[in-house]
């Protein structure tokens, strides 16, 4: 048995995709199309690749129509689903979501971006390290669409800066984490909070460890990125 089959995923998909309101009209964002095939099964056709068995969907804005889309299967994965009735963003989706999360650490995914990282690699080095949770980094050209994180030699994120006009390359999160249920258990249930500023800035300088690579990056954000979706795939060889 794959060791990952016991390990619980979860895909955070409540996102509404404002940004993407006059090309994507009246659907999720993780619904969206990418080369005819909505881009949440791009991530979960990924984490079947690695292994994994059972997958939590953290749902919002229309909700419904993700799990019409996806049922309680995609390939080899079991797909539990956590209704938001209100935007709780998405840490605050880990704790509504908190009972469905069975494993230890906990893999997490940002549903409207992917990075072409090695999992199994990741795993094997948060594995090295005592942080309450650990993020994927990729060093991309410009990091003011996204904000930078800096990290030292050991691999302690150090801290976060906020988007802003600073076009110089560096490191930036990649939304993909492991997150161990001691932290998981300190987010509330109900309350509406961001791993990104809320709950990661808070643990950096000794809980929080960042694994930086050089891996191959995209998010559908905004309509000029998800029109480059289809070619970014397409240079990765459609491979997960």
């Amino acid at each position: 048995m794959n060791p990952r089959s016991r390990t619980t995923a979860v895909v955070l998909a409540g996102g509404r995709g404002t940004r993407l309101a006059d090309t994507l009209p009246d659907i999720p964002k993780a619904l969206a199309e990418v080369s005819g095939r909505p881009f949440v099964r791009i991530l979960l056709d990924r984490l079947e690749h690695f292994g994994i068995r059972r997958v939590v969907m953290c749902t919002g804005y229309l909700g419904r129509l993700v799990r019409e889309a996806l049922g309680d299967r995609h390939g080899a994965l079991r797909l539990a689903y956590s209704q938001e009735e209100s935007p709780l963003g998405t840490a605050g989706a880990l704790g509504h979501a908190r009972d469905l999360l069975q494993s230890d650490p906990v893999l997490v995914l940002n549903g409207d971006s992917y990075c072409h990282t090695d999992l199994e690699r990741f795993f094997t080095w948060f594995q090295g390290h005592s942080a309450d949770a650990g993020l994927v980094l990729t060093r991309v050209a410009d990091t003011g669409r996204y904000g930078r994180v800096k990290a030292d030699s050991a691999g302690v994120i150090m801290s976060f800066s906020e988007k802003t006009a600073d076009s110089r390359p560096g490191l930036i999160n990649a939304g993909i984490y492991l997150i161990r249920q001691r932290l998981v258990e300190t987010i509330p249930r109900d309350t509406a909070c961001s791993l990104e500023t809320d709950i990661f800035p808070a643990l950096a300088g000794s809980r929080l460890a960042g694994w930086a690579t050089h891996d191959a990056f995209i998010d559908i954000g905004t309509r000029e990125s998800f029109l480059k979706a289809p070619a970014f795939f397409a240079n990765l060889g459609g491979q997960p």
